[in-house]
């Protein structure tokens, strides 16, 4: 898979270099790419913002240099073309799914009050918030997908680890211990240590149900 991002500020995309994405980059499973915006801004102060018509606190985003940009990375529309946006649909773990079968993403960052509407008219085929809150820059919204997505391209995760994981099963994940067996008087769960997997099995799945049912009861809505 390869991902694009455009960006003002590619210096924030340094933690992409690091684990797991990092390893599966160097190792050709996955191609992330981070594009200044800046570098096609066709002015000598490569300026890529501006006040707003009508009035209005901020600065937009200039439509040309966008637009240059992603024409250069994706001159074709053979891309899937998202801006991060809170005005966006809620990124989720079935978006997840779709996202990973494109062969190409590309991923917008908005700065300052966002971009000018025309981009989005003209280029974007879809708009993402990763929640109900409002961020500096689509900078982080656009790194938290592509961890998201990047997880469930062949080879970057182990199958297994991604099968028993919150979501993946429409519920939250059972909890996690490892050693020692006794961390401060409090001690793992015996069934856990007692090599019978079926009764492993049945454990962790009650323990996802309790914890979806205690702090997310609106997963077990399909179920009832």
């Amino acid at each position: 898979m390869k991902i694009t991002i455009l960006t003002l500020f590619p210096e924030m995309f340094a933690p992409l270099k690091e684990s797991i994405l990092g390893r599966a980059v160097e190792s050709g499973k996955l191609n992330i790419s981070v594009v200044n915006i800046r570098d096609y801004a066709q002015n000598k102060h490569q300026k890529c913002d501006d006040y707003p018509f009508g009035g209005g606190a901020g600065m937009v985003m200039m439509p040309q240099p966008v637009g240059s940009a992603i024409e250069a990375v994706d001159p074709d529309h053979t891309a899937r073309r998202i801006y991060l946006s809170p005005k966006g649909a809620t990124f989720c773990q079935d978006k997840v799914f779709e996202l990973v079968n494109c062969q190409h993403l590309v991923l917008l960052c908005g700065h300052y009050e966002g971009i000018d509407q025309r981009i989005i008219d003209l280029y974007i085929d879809e708009e993402i918030s990763i929640g109900d809150y409002v961020l500096t820059g689509g900078e982080l919204p656009a790194m938290v997908v592509c961890d998201c997505v990047a997880r469930y391209v062949e080879g970057v995760i182990s199958q297994g680890s991604l099968v028993d994981e919150s979501f993946a099963s429409g519920m939250l994940e059972y909890p996690q211990y490892t050693r020692p067996a006794v961390y401060k008087g409090l001690s793992v769960p015996e069934v856990l240590l007692n090599g019978d997997h079926k009764k492993v099995d049945e454990w962790r799945r009650e323990q996802s149900e309790k914890l979806t049912k205690a702090r997310r009861p609106d997963l077990l809505k399909g179920e009832e």
